[in-house]
């Protein structure tokens, strides 16, 4: 009897890691419901992963191996990896192909392991001529994979929403051409908190399109989340592409009650999260330590505090 319990219990876990490990195999083509995400069987689905930092400033760790380890060890069912476009000798910019190179890498790491990917143009700036000539050559060679999201303005700053907008309708039609079907990410004004701008003259004509709002809560209060929650209710979808618990200066202590208050409120609203980010900068939005290895398979002690609080909400939060 004894065996047999046990057997029952072994098939159960083997089973239940089988699912896990087939995130994308299970949930599929994503689109946009009305505001929520949904899967494949229009059920509604919440991504949670970490960005990867500047490629240009932490390559290391653009690789498949880190990949992996963030979907085994953290339970991310998505990752973002975040391509500097001006910033760093390796920027986009100074070297489009050591760029291409590194963001494949976390693509192709984040097909391979089953989850999903967000493609980030990371700048505060627009560069229309450079970004209509990578998006239309990713979406080219990515278009057949369900996995991918694209995320074609990060952060503008001082750009009206006059100016995303019509920035971002040129990206979207390049992606179209080549990908009718995969999210794209579009930014707002304000390092992406002016979300009730989009609300008020979203972009009409396209399918798939959701809205970008970042947070940091030991800076961004409930303010914000009031804001957000009345772009929804205007039927604007949207997406956390980038937020963490400390200060937006990306330093400082963390605020673990601003945090847990975000965390709750995404949760309530079905919101897909990511936290940034993975790297070793001397900061505390850095989730690593110098120590960890490039390649994944950290250690307590290799994770700052906000590392090992993001892990903790990522397997609390991405049970499946």
């Amino acid at each position: 009897m004894k065996s047999k319990i046990w057997f029952a219990a072994f098939s159960f876990l083997l089973i239940a890691n089988v699912c896990k490990a087939q995130f994308v195999k299970k949930h599929g083509q994503l689109s946009v419901q009305g505001t929520q995400l949904v899967d494949k069987n229009s059920n509604p689905i919440v991504l949670r992963g970490l960005s990867f930092g500047w490629h240009s400033l932490w390559p290391r760790f653009y690789n498949e191996k880190a990949v992996s380890w963030l979907k085994k060890d953290f339970n991310c069912n998505v990752v973002r990896a975040a391509m500097g476009i001006e910033l760093g000798d390796h920027s986009y910019i100074k070297d489009p192909e050591f760029s291409k190179q590194k963001i494949e890498a976390v693509i192709n790491g984040a097909i391979k392991s089953d989850i999903y990917v967000i493609i980030d143009w990371h700048s505060h700036n627009v560069n229309l001529k450079e970004a209509k000539k990578f998006f239309d050559e990713m979406s080219k060679k990515y278009a057949k994979y369900p996995n991918i999201i694209y995320e074609v303005f990060n952060e503008p700053d001082y750009e009206t929403w006059q100016e995303v907008n019509a920035y971002s309708e040129e990206i979207i039609r390049v992606i179209r051409e080549n990908d009718p079907k995969n999210i794209i990410l579009v930014g707002c004004p304000h390092w992406d908190q002016d979300i009730d701008r989009p609300a008020e003259d979203p972009i009409t004509g396209y399918t798939n399109i959701m809205y970008t709002m970042h947070f940091y809560a030991a800076t961004h209060g409930k303010y914000l989340r009031d804001r957000t929650d009345e772009a929804i209710k205007s039927g604007l979808p949207v997406f956390i592409s980038e937020s963490a618990g400390m200060e937006a200066s990306g330093d400082g202590p963390l605020d673990y009650k601003a945090w847990q208050d975000y965390i709750d409120w995404m949760e309530s609203k079905k919101l897909s999260w990511i936290t940034w980010s993975v790297s070793d900068k001397d900061e505390t939005c850095s989730i690593l330590k110098k120590s960890a290895n490039s390649e994944g398979k950290w250690k307590e002690e290799d994770l700052k505090d906000s590392g090992i609080k993001v892990r903790e909400y990522l397997r609390k939060y991405n049970k499946e």
